[in-house]
């Protein structure tokens, strides 16, 4: 029987759970999962919850303020490590996902001659592997990444047990909350120390570089770095932190789940970002921004005035000065042959591929100036005027990402219910959250408007067929829970 040994550790309801998941793994009905544990030894336990995207979305990785909060959905990793330089790898409920439950690597495969293999070839070895089991990057990403950033030799391998409440494919980042647990149980195990902000920057690459998605920073620093029932306030340019925003007592924050599957490596997203790189290209050229072309990768731009993101262009500038001059569309080829590259890290452009610039370019633009003004009324005496003002600013976003393609008809129905419901139902704004392409809606209203989103939900799933899943409540992340050392006996 696994046991706590600081009996004195405040924890939560979830974590009582998978203690007892824990001890109950000896009869479990598969055979890799029962043997998980068979070697004595004390295992590490750590926790990173998922994240609703209130404000903010697809605008962090062009610098803008973001507004997330942590979810009281979370996931959970256990670590034993194992004198054998042996990774295994079992995820509870992989199956109900269409996964396969386990994963094993010899450690060496990251480090054949000794040195660390390069990103490109860590993401062709995962895709090697079988789809059920691609998912084991996000975990086995996590070690790779520690040997390479921070030059860690792992003299043995390690055991790891994943469980978790964070819905995959909602848009609430499950893909965050287990990269940023498994590195906090692979930190504390090893005895790395790796402080909040760091952890979630090194989960971003995991994310970039070994999985090969191309999203921003804020899910992984919502996971590590979020408090409780605050909305984690993030300056992306890179990763600054502000002062958590505190929701005044009388409003509440909701998600709804569309039933859509939404992946942020998907091709939506991915042009999305393509043609907002290229956006930014055009504009720095039109500012007359020197530029370096570099033999291979992205181009270097020396800008002193936005300093590399869009979220610094002022609404009035870019309605003034460039976004008439930029094109609608441009096909890859023509824009490689004038621009040679955009500034970016983690996307290429296709040349045969024709992107969506104009849109995608004001997207961060004007987000965050909404954003930024939703933090303000937030921080204020807010009275029902502001309530509404915070509601309207929520529907510019999600129109803002239709616009950009990655709206859905499930979410735009869903802020459509929630629109007609109203203040008069305690409701007063809606957007898709994350990257978009299906997922989840967040919906702020007053302080017991549950009922009323229960009635949106049940419209919905009349309408449908599909019963959403209701998002409610916060928790912690991942650096104040800390982790917990779990005894055998």
């Amino acid at each position: 029987m696994y046991k706590i040994i600081d009996p004195l550790a405040p924890d939560l309801p979830d974590v009582a759970q998978f203690i007892e998941t824990l001890n109950t793994l000896p009869q479990h009905p598969l055979a890799e999962v029962r043997s998980l544990f068979a070697q004595p030894g004390d295992l590490t336990l750590a926790r990173a919850p998922g994240r609703l995207d209130v404000m903010g979305g697809i605008a962090d990785y062009s610098g803008s303020l973001v507004l997330q909060l942590p979810l009281q959905e979370a996931t959970l990793v256990a670590l034993q490590r194992r004198e054998e330089p042996v990774l295994r790898v079992v995820s509870l409920g992989a199956e109900e996902n269409n996964r396969a439950v386990d994963f094993e690597m010899p450690l060496a495969d990251f480090a054949p001659d000794d040195r660390p293999i390069d990103y490109p070839s860590a993401q062709a070895y995962f895709k090697q592997r079988h789809s059920s089991r691609h998912w084991a990057a996000y975990v086995a990403g996590t070690f790779l990444v520690l040997m390479r950033e921070r030059g860690v030799t792992f003299s043995g391998g390690a055991t790891i047990l994943v469980s978790s409440t964070v819905p995959e494919g909602k848009g609430v980042s499950s893909s965050a909350a287990l990269e940023v647990a498994t590195m906090q149980a692979v930190a504390a195990a090893f005895g790395l120390e790796i402080e909040a902000r760091e952890m979630a920057l090194l989960c971003q690459m995991v994310e970039n570089l070994v999985v090969g998605a191309p999203c921003g920073v804020m899910d992984q620093m919502t996971a590590s770095c979020g408090q409780a029932n605050r909305l984690l306030a993030l300056f992306c340019q890179p990763a600054e932190l502000q002062d958590m925003v505190a929701l005044p007592d009388e409003l509440a924050v909701w998600g709804i789940d569309s039933g859509i599957r939404h992946a942020v490596s998907g091709a939506d997203y991915g042009s999305v970002r393509v043609g907002t790189f290229m956006g930014y290209r055009i504009m720095a050229e039109l500012a007359g921004f020197p530029a370096s072309p570099q033999a291979a990768g992205p181009v270097q731009v020396d800008d002193a005035v936005w300093r590399g993101y869009l979220a610094n262009v002022t609404p009035a500038a870019f309605e003034q000065h460039y976004r008439g001059r930029l094109p609608q569309h441009l096909k890859g080829e023509e824009f490689l042959s004038d621009y040679s590259n955009t500034t970016d890290q983690v996307t290429q452009v296709d040349s045969s591929r024709i992107y969506a610039v104009r849109t995608p370019t004001g997207h961060p633009v004007y987000e965050h100036f909404r954003v930024s003004a939703f933090a303000e009324l937030l921080s204020g005496c807010l009275n029902q005027r502001g309530m509404h003002l915070l509601g309207e600013l929520m529907y510019q976003s999600h129109a803002s990402y239709s616009a950009c393609g990655l709206g859905s008809d499930g979410t735009d129905r869903l802020v459509e219910l929630v629109r007609a419901a109203g203040p008069d139902q305690g409701l007063f704004g809606a957007k898709i959250t994350g990257g978009g392409s299906g997922g989840t809606v967040a919906v702020l209203g007053r302080q017991g408007a549950a009922a009323a989103i229960e009635a949106v939900a049940a419209q919905y799933a009349a309408e449908t067929g599909h019963q959403p899943h209701i998002f409610a409540g916060s928790s912690l992340g991942a650096a104040a829970f800390g982790t917990r050392q779990l005894k055998a006996g």
